[in-house]
């Protein structure tokens, strides 16, 4: 049997995003759900850099009793030559719950602290990001106060 490859991370950019007062819609059937907007940000990477799309970017979220956070985090991003990105990412974050508390309150609280990783899709109708389409990514995130950064890596 033929040895299969490590897989190799490349940084493709760096979001740094701010975010809006969560809507929270309260109990339901899976956890308590509430969606969080993103309302403005800036990403830089070695070839990509831009802006987040206000009023088209979001996180809908479910927290479980525990604490924990699954996202549905949908931005739109626009690069400083005019391309357009939907970024999609399922995302988990937890921790202790001393940690989350902090979390919760809007502490500055270390991302060494809890994990926050995403599996992640991005479509372009760009040709020269093309790339983009057919790649497999993967982001590991933080909480800012009034804010999220995301480093999003390509898997190769």
């Amino acid at each position: 049997m033929s040895r299969l490859p490590e897989p190799r991370l490349t940084r493709v950019y760096r979001l740094e995003a701010a975010l809006g007062t969560p809507v929270d819609l309260g109990e339901v059937s899976q956890g308590h759900r509430r969606i969080v907007p993103l309302t403005s940000g800036t990403f830089t990477g070695p070839e990509l850099n831009g802006k987040l799309l206000p009023g088209a970017s979001a996180d809908w979220q479910i927290v479980l009793p525990d604490g924990t956070a699954l996202g549905d985090i949908r931005d739109t991003l626009k690069t400083d030559a005019g391309a357009l990105l939907y970024v999609q990412s399922r995302s988990v974050r937890h921790g202790s719950a001393e940690v989350l508390a902090r979390l919760g309150r809007g502490d500055d609280v270390d991302a060494s602290e809890y994990t926050f990783r995403t599996a992640t899709q991005i479509e372009t109708a760009s040709l020269e990001l093309d790339w983009l389409n057919k790649g497999v990514f993967i982001s590991v995130g933080g909480r800012v106060p009034g804010g999220v950064h995301y480093e999003t890596y390509l898997v190769a």
